[in-house]
């Protein structure tokens, strides 16, 4: 007699799962095998309290950005159109809309955390009061989470929280571009007493440089414990967009040495220790680098601080895609970036960064090299296309 496969029998019990709760039936009597999704102002305008005061504050609203061409490209039409999982493309950015920036206090929610099995990523689910997953940029509800929450221990419970983390907070950029935005604005709005930190372990060196520098010592709040989720009463969340000018400019601001030189140094950040998308040909490359008193650098070996005062000195940034061009976040407006990148895989985000900090932004097509995912694979460059655009980049005249 033949069986049933785990994969179909799965698929028949989120089906079943699905049409439950759509006739009303609790997510959590069905193993949250399916939850509806709605945004925090779709939820608050259910309630009916998204216009009362102290439940939704919008401190920026969306707009269109205006932003130049990457030095080195003449036409718009010349750069790739493939949004792919970043939801915009290079093309997009030149007029790529800001999301709108706001800060909302929820009752009754649960915060779920939980590790995807597949890519060991972090991520993280907020169920309001009806069992809905509230839709955040990178905070949604995965098939994982249902897991936490089908096997979780007695769940922890707090009267007041502020939830800032998303997605993959300990990734270098994640937490650069989308996390320390929030800590900033919500230490200018005298916000930061119930934010909830990662737990010491999750703490990278960058992370735990970047806290104290904003005067917060970890040892005086709250962390979540990964394996419990957290009810809070009244729950504090922020929607913000990643690539918003007026929040990463206000990380350069906070972090600012205030160096009254003139940017003068020309830095070239190498990937020759990192694990994947490494330069292979480097070494034909860096005499051309080297001969123009670029300095080879590895982010690795430097400490966050050294990471901050170095590009704040920078006028030129060299560098192969990587996680390392988000400094460029520190670096002063006007600085020459260049980026060597595969444009089979084009990945808008650091145009996108470059342009809301000021930068000028230029982009070389480099190929890469392998048969794995293109998230894995080297890249070589063409030496003379270096040397032709670093003397562009000397030339330049805005």
């Amino acid at each position: 007699m033949p069986t049933l496969s785990s994969g179909l029998i799965n698929k028949s019990l989120d089906r079943i799962s699905r049409k439950a709760v759509q006739w009303g039936i609790s997510p959590s009597r069905v193993g949250y095998r399916w939850v509806e999704k709605e945004t925090v102002p779709a939820y608050l305008h259910r309630k009916g309290l998204l216009h009362k005061k102290g439940y939704h504050e919008t401190i920026h609203e969306s707009a269109s950005a205006q932003n130049p061409l990457p030095c080195n490209v003449k036409n718009r039409n010349d750069l790739p159109d493939e949004r792919g999982w970043w939801g915009y493309s290079f093309r997009d950015v030149p007029t790529r809309v800001s999301g709108e920036t706001f800060i909302a206090t929820l009752p009754d929610c649960k915060v779920v955390t939980s590790i995807n099995p597949a890519d060991n990523d972090f991520w993280v689910a907020i169920l309001n009061s009806d069992e809905r997953s509230l839709e955040l940029n990178q905070i949604t509800f995965r098939p994982w989470h249902a897991r936490v929450l089908r096997s979780s221990p007695v769940v922890e419970k707090t009267d007041r929280a502020t939830w800032f983390l998303e997605r993959v907070y300990d990734n270098h950029s994640h937490w650069l571009t989308a996390h320390l935005p929030k800590l900033i604005l919500l230490k200018k709005r005298g916000m930061l007493n119930d934010i909830i930190l990662p737990p010491e372990s999750g703490r990278t060196e960058a992370i735990n440089s970047s806290l104290q520098m904003l005067g917060i010592n970890p040892a005086d709040y709250r962390t979540f414990d990964p394996a419990r989720p957290l009810l809070v009463k009244e729950l504090t969340v922020m929607g913000t967009d990643r690539f918003r000018p007026e929040l990463l400019q206000s990380v350069r601001d906070e972090f600012s040495v205030h160096h009254s030189e003139k940017p003068h140094r020309r830095i070239y950040i190498s990937r020759a220790k990192a694990a994947r998308r490494k330069l292979i040909n480097e070494d034909q490359v860096w005499p051309v680098l080297e001969k123009l008193e670029f300095e080879k650098v590895f982010m690795e070996d430097l400490s966050f601080m050294d990471q901050v005062v170095m590009m704040q000195q920078a006028a030129v940034v060299v560098a192969p895609h990587g996680a390392a061009i988000t400094n460029i976040l520190f670096c002063r407006p006007g600085t020459h970036v260049l980026e060597i990148a595969d444009l089979n895989f084009p990945n808008p985000n650091f145009y996108a960064l470059a342009s809301a900090m000021g930068h000028h932004y230029w982009i070389l097509n480099a190929e890469s090299v392998g048969n794995m995912h293109p998230l894995e694979k080297d890249l070589q460059i063409d030496p003379e296309a270096v040397k032709v655009t670093l003397a562009e980049i000397f030339n330049y005249r805005s």
